[in-house]
């Protein structure tokens, strides 16, 4: 059981990451149904700020996630995280006014951000070497299930009710951490690093991870280039629907669903096949790693292109089908590119602050290509965003090299 429970490890924590993705998505597809009970939600504007106040809750607490998870065990983490943003699922179905919708889901932005810094410094632990970005992207794979399965909370909504949703996803995730408090293990050298930095006076400092990884000008250029192919990313997420019903010319009934698919099956397939190209690559050059997520970059370039000046179905979806294999390329190479030049004791720390970023330059491009739209520019706004990737991806080529592939 020993030598499988690294890729069991994936497995449990899949169905996590599917469950946390789908819990902050759902409440987006059941707006029409709440707001029947809830009369705030017939306002555009109070159903963003509760749209928001998950995003900058969630950014600004996940550094502090990540410091956490550098300095206690991670199953707990894991565990506790779960079983509060499940609980507050649950609770969101007996919510009877704005208000109290609106600390459930910032109370929720907190529970989450707890997961993920803790769960991707466990899975880069528990597979070092030839497994570690296809572990990664395996599990990422499930946050894009999860972003799609949160759709059907409209369906249960009209089935049922928005009350029934909220509570039967809320109870799966509490049963789910209890099934994950007998099974999941933390990494045993984790353990056995936080006993080694207890001797030593500054590890005493909860913020000895912050000025170790702020002083690792690697950091910098991977915070950026992490940072920068956000932007799109979370642009497709939120705008791609709009720009396929306008550049396409169909309903938004249409362009939802073929927008949604086409972003949800091109990035799965794009992690997994940009985590057993790392995993090979890096074999035989220390680079391979960076050279795969540059390869995901540079595929997303064209496709933005494509995207914001594209009229034609095939050019359109073509673009979104290439967009969604290099991100998924870009994203299942983030953590084990961290892992070259950033210790495994502040590994969790750094990917909180990365997360913090990408989080916070996703609210900024949502709000500024809202502004585009208005003005009928949006497919401008896509090809802008390409050229600034390019950025990036020279940034990264010249300056990330790597000397090991497991920075103890």
């Amino acid at each position: 059981m020993k030598k499988y429970y690294p890729w069991v490890l994936v497995a449990l924590l899949w169905f996590v990451a599917l469950l946390n993705y789908m819990d902050r998505q759902m409440l987006s597809t059941m707006q029409e149904a709440m707001k029947v009970d809830i009369a705030e939600l017939n306002h555009a504007e109070a159903f963003g700020a509760l749209m928001a106040v998950f995003l900058w809750i969630y950014g600004l607490v996940s550094p502090f996630a990540g410091i956490i998870a550098d300095r206690v065990n991670r199953k707990w983490l894991v565990v506790g995280s779960i079983f509060v943003w499940s609980a507050v699922t649950y609770l969101m179905g007996y919510a009877q006014n704005f208000e109290q919708l609106y600390w459930l889901r910032a109370f929720m932005g907190i529970s989450e951000a707890l997961y993920i810094p803790s769960a991707l410094s466990l899975i880069a632990d528990w597979h070092e070497g030839k497994s570690r970005s296809l572990a990664i992207g395996i599990h990422m794979t499930g946050l894009y299930v999860g972003q799609a399965v949160g759709g059907f909370g409209a369906t249960l909504a009209a089935m049922f009710s928005w009350h029934a949703a909220f509570h039967w996803f809320g109870i799966i995730g509490i049963v789910y951490s209890l099934v994950l408090l007998v099974l999941l293990k933390e990494n045993p050298k984790h353990g056995q690093k936080e006993a080694s930095q207890g001797e030593a006076k500054p590890s005493k400092n909860p913020l000895r991870g912050l000025s170790v990884v702020f002083s690792t000008w690697a950091f910098w250029v991977i915070l950026f280039y992490f940072a920068v192919p956000s932007l799109p990313g979370w642009a497709t997420k939120n705008w791609l629907p709009t720009l396929f019903a306008s550049s396409l010319d169909i309903p938004m009934s249409s362009a939802g669903p073929m927008s949604t698919i086409t972003i949800a099956v091109s990035s799965f397939i794009g992690v997994i096949m940009g985590g057993i190209i790392s995993d090979r690559w890096v074999q035989r050059n220390l680079r391979g790693r960076v050279y795969t997520s540059a390869i995901g970059l540079g595929l997303t370039v064209p496709a933005l292109m494509f995207l914001g000046f594209g009229h034609s179905f095939v050019s359109v979806v073509g673009a979104g089908l290439c967009f969604g294999v290099g991100y998924g390329m870009f994203d299942a190479n983030n953590m084990p590119i961290l892992c070259q030049f950033i210790s495994s004791k502040y590994r969790s720390t750094a990917y909180g602050i990365m997360n913090m970023t990408g989080v916070f330059a996703g609210a900024a491009v949502t709000q500024v290509l809202g502004k585009w739209t208005d003005g009928g520019n949006l497919g401008l706004g896509f090809a802008i965003l390409g050229g600034i990737v390019v950025l990036a991806l020279v940034l990264q080529l010249s300056c990330l090299k790597p000397t090991t592939d497991n920075m103890e």
